[in-house]
């Protein structure tokens, strides 16, 4: 086992009150995405909280983790190389015994089954469980199981939305006491440039799922661009369709190449400048338990079209444009009103500033702090 030297680690006895927190941080390794940068916000927000310093943080992960900010934070890292499941279930619990952790805190989906150490998991949806057939049998078999353990044996659950509370609920048999809603935050990625004028520029982002109707969308925006030349469609996301879908060979057949683009990855400040030149943001889920780039789109300006769910309403409220079904024809009549009429933008943009008064990662991050703390 390989473990990096602590950055700084006062003794136990400095204060009654100091926690030391462990935490599954492997996420945060390569590009993150999803459970990675709810993570990274997480940190970067506790890093602003007085009562965040009193205790110390302990980055366990399977690779160095020397590009994660953690300013104003006391950290430590812990590094034992593995992967998947097997570190998890085998390498983290040494990890967290050797440091002499308080608590645990898995921020993605699953954590150490035989870990005696108290441990809060959040889990952000239960969509491998409420739909087994977007997943493959082996991999939704996976999830599904350890899933279910991991919630079983947790001492508290953190959710994202009281639609997941009452997916968790039903599915892993949870009882909604020992689960806790919190909103996530809307992020503002930072521009390195200055403003960019808005052009009819369609985005999504986002990994790309069954569920999310990408192949929807590329029609719906084909026959749009029959009506409106200068419109351009961007799609930013890892393709994670089960059975896979060729992105590069879709947008081909639609004929759209010159003015569709699929990219399975960007940085924060090429993502930064499609939110700030984009005129729409389409995100046709079937199933979230949160949906966290519509909010960054809401808060970068961008109008947003959704489908008409549960979560979606929720989340979004009157600051989105509402589709009943992914279809072709609704999604490009929706996404020309969005485009073409100003008194539709400017409606949602306002009402989109108003939603976002629901959402901090702060109160993320304080409120998450405090379900922690809890349970040592």
């Amino acid at each position: 086992m390989n473990c990096i030297a602590p950055i700084s680690r006062p003794s136990r006895g400095e204060g009654n009150a100091s926690v030391r927190i462990a935490i599954d941080s492997r996420e945060l390794t390569g590009r993150p995405t999803g459970v990675g940068r709810y993570l990274s916000e997480l940190l970067s927000a506790w890093g602003t909280l007085a009562a965040a310093n009193a205790h110390e943080f302990v980055l366990c992960a399977p690779e160095p983790l020397d590009h994660v900010s953690h300013e104003g934070l006391r950290v430590s890292s812990m590094v034992a190389r593995g992967s998947g499941t097997l570190w998890e279930q085998i390498v983290l619990p040494a990890l967290v015994r050797s440091a002499r952790a308080d608590v645990l805190f898995s921020p993605g989906y699953t954590c150490p089954l035989l870990c005696r150490t108290p441990t809060v998991l959040a889990i952000h949806d239960v969509s491998f469980a409420a739909h087994p057939e977007w997943f493959s049998w082996r991999e939704g078999l996976r999830r599904r199981t350890i899933t279910r353990l991991s919630a079983r044996r947790a001492r508290r659950v953190i959710t994202d939305s009281d639609f997941s509370k009452l997916e968790i609920s039903k599915y892993f048999g949870i009882g909604s006491s020992r689960i806790d809603v919190i909103y996530l935050g809307a992020s503002s990625l930072p521009m390195t440039t200055g403003p960019v004028a808005r052009s009819p520029l369609v985005l999504f982002v986002g990994s790309l799922f069954d569920r999310r109707h990408i192949p929807e969308l590329l029609e719906g925006f084909r026959r749009l661009a029959a009506r409106m030349p200068d419109a351009r469609l961007e799609i930013v996301g890892d393709n994670r369709t089960n059975p896979r879908v060729e992105i590069d060979k879709l947008i081909a057949a639609t004929g759209m190449s010159s003015r569709a683009h699929w990219r399975s990855y960007i940085s924060d400040a090429d993502l930064a400048s499609l939110y700030a030149s984009a005129s729409a943001f389409a995100f046709l889920s079937d199933y979230e338990g949160f949906g966290l780039t519509p909010l960054e789109a809401i808060a970068a300006g961008v109008p947003i079209v959704v489908l008409d769910t549960a979560i979606s309403r929720e989340i979004y409220g009157p600051a989105a444009v509402y589709l009943e079904r992914p279809e072709p024809d609704l999604i490009a009549s929706a996404l020309e009103r969005v485009l073409g009429r100003a008194d539709e933008r400017t409606r949602l943009i306002e009402a989109g500033r108003l939603q976002l008064e629901r959402y901090s990662w702060r109160e993320c991050a304080q409120r998450t702090l405090q379900v922690i703390l809890s349970t040592r």
